[in-house]
């Protein structure tokens, strides 16, 4: 090895040692999360752990058919439902981060064999905080409407409209013009019905309720699920 080659190679020890004491990265690591980002499902395949933890659960311990049961995202799978229900048959099946579209992908496999009486069914919250529109958040109910009446025509489903949150508040105006086409649909529909809760969890003020929402300003407190209990249980008796 010439002096060169020599002179170059302890050049580029030097730097990659002042790198690491900086706590510099090497370019290969980005290079690896991105990958890996990349192969992350980012569809309705991300839930697929979850689903498969409902079929196990329901393989293991197979629930009576007929229940009331609770769909949706976190707001749904945060609800104390024995609590809240007390004497009714109701089964929890959300699942937090999800969208309409996700419950309309896993119907078939988590909820249609559950052969629920009613349909609790809370989501579009996350829909369009990702960026989907009033339009397509109506259109995906639409969807999922008419599978679930399609495989099961006897099931009602309760449609929790789109809550307006502290956190999102900003999305209020799209909140409410995506509830305004679903109640529109509900309202054709004799086996659906609507329970409006924008109007319940708006204070004086003209904003959210602060004391409905833990610290987060998005998820609800249990004086937020009395609230809403009350608002569902005309519709399960």
């Amino acid at each position: 090895m010439n002096r060169a080659m020599l002179l170059n190679r302890v050049i580029l020890l030097a730097l990659c040692l002042a790198l690491l004491a900086c706590g510099g990265t090497p370019p290969e690591e980005p290079q690896a999360k991105t990958a890996e980002a990349a192969a992350a499902p980012a569809g309705p395949e991300r839930w697929e752990e979850a689903i498969q933890a409902f079929e196990q659960a329901d393989r293991a311990n197979p629930p009576a058919k007929g229940q009331i049961v609770f769909v949706g995202s976190s707001s749904a799978r945060r609800w104390p439902l024995e609590e809240s229900f007390p004497g009714l048959d109701v089964l929890n099946r959300g699942f937090g981060g999800s969208q309409i579209s996700d419950s309309l992908h896993y119907a078939d496999r988590f909820l249609i064999p559950l052969e629920p009486r009613t349909i609790v069914f809370y989501a579009g919250d996350n829909d369009l905080a990702g960026g989907k529109s009033p339009q397509t958040v109506a259109q995906d109910y639409r969807a999922f409407a008419a599978l679930i009446h399609d495989r099961l025509p006897q099931t009602k489903i309760v449609f929790i409209a789109i809550k307006p949150s502290i956190q999102r508040w900003n999305l209020v105006e799209t909140m409410r013009e995506a509830n305004a086409l679903i109640r529109a649909q509900i309202e054709a529909d004799d086996r659906a019905v609507f329970v409006d809760v924008d109007a319940p969890m708006i204070g004086a003020d003209g904003k959210p309720r602060p004391e409905l929402f833990v610290e987060d300003g998005l998820h609800m407190t249990p004086e937020g699920y009395v609230l809403w209990a009350s608002l569902v249980r005309p519709h399960l008796e």
